[in-house]
């Protein structure tokens, strides 16, 4: 598994700094943190230098408790001035505080200015768009958040599925554990795809995961408080080509046709026509990246009927075709 050299190897370690504050998300934190140590590792396996030195730094220290209740070690933060190669903001739940201190915004702010990238995990969005730099890109978060990133700042151009988005030297990630696909893409930029392979087979993780968040998130989204309508979620993720019509779900609810109608879409905010189409094309998500299964067939296993009932469906949902998502996430 170790890979060959990079083309060009870096002359001098690339110093990456990761911050932290009060009840950041851990795994935010250990998961491109984790990326960037086995690159380190096969890169000195390979016999070259290791590319990275890694720095968590944080407002105040000499530790930081993680939301998970773990404290995390941690250096003061750089002056600004100081090289820095890449700044990583991570999500969790103290990033609204972090978000309203003047003090810690503003380091970010200057500190973006300094590095050749700053990359944001999960709602470390939310910090990045209150210092500003991101105004006027395209930017990614949880797909539980991105509504409120988008009415919060309406000068960045938010998207709701990608694992990430890159936006020249900026790059911003999806929910938790896509900060591990961000760090695979950084170092996949950096010392090319042999070693980010390497490393994402060692990680046993995707180099490139198949689709966007919202294969992740259908049936997620779609989950209440009470979550009353959770095991009729799963019914109709298992008969997808069967029929499911009002009067379907509504015996298999328990309830009349009317007032499911209504409990529904005081629930989830959807009709369940609108629902159905989703989970539909959510499974044929899965069947276009992860089997060979004609189009034609995918359509019918999910319930479309036909093909140009799909793609329409894809248009509307996700703005391509069933051809292209397959042609872009297929493995």
């Amino acid at each position: 598994m170790t890979p060959k050299p990079p083309h060009s190897p870096p002359k001098d370690r690339r110093l990456i700094e990761v911050l932290a504050y009060p009840a950041v998300q851990l795994l935010d934190v250990t998961g491109p943190l984790q990326v960037f140590a086995s690159a380190n590792a096969m890169m000195a396996k390979a016999g070259n230098a290791e590319p990275y030195e890694v720095r968590v730094v944080a407002k105040d220290g000499p530790t930081v408790q993680a939301s998970a209740g773990i404290g995390l070690a941690v250096n003061p933060l750089p002056t600004t001035g100081s090289a820095v190669d890449t700044l990583i903001v991570p999500g969790g739940d103290g990033v609204n505080a972090a978000a309203a201190d003047d003090v810690l915004v503003d380091w970010v702010r200057r500190r973006s200015g300094e590095a050749r990238r700053t990359a944001s995990v999960c709602t470390g969005a939310f910090l990045l768009a209150a210092s500003g730099v991101l105004d006027g890109r395209r930017a990614v978060t949880h797909w539980g958040f991105w509504q409120e990133l988008a009415e919060r700042f309406p000068d960045v151009r938010v998207e709701s599925d990608p694992i990430f988005v890159r936006d020249g030297s900026f790059w911003t990630s999806a929910g938790v554990t896509s900060g591990i696909d961000l760090a695979l893409a950084l170092v996949e930029d950096d010392l090319g795809r042999a070693t980010a392979l390497a490393v994402a087979r060692y990680l046993v993780v995707f180099l490139k995961r198949p689709g966007g968040q919202a294969q992740f998130s259908e049936v997620l989204s779609l989950q209440t408080t009470d979550d009353r309508f959770g095991a009729l979620h799963d019914w109709i993720s298992g008969h997808l080509a069967d029929d499911l019509s009002l009067a379907t779900l509504a015996k298999q609810a328990g309830m009349s046709e009317r007032s499911f109608s209504r409990h529904y879409a005081e629930a989830t905010g959807l009709t369940p026509a609108r629902a159905i189409e989703r989970l539909r094309v959510e499974g044929a998500r899965h069947l276009l990246s992860e089997t060979r299964l004609p189009i034609k067939r995918i359509s019918q296993r999910c319930g479309f009927g036909s093909e140009e009932t799909m793609r329409r469906s894809f248009l509307r949902l996700l703005s391509t075709t069933p051809q292209d998502y397959r042609a872009r996430f297929a493995g």
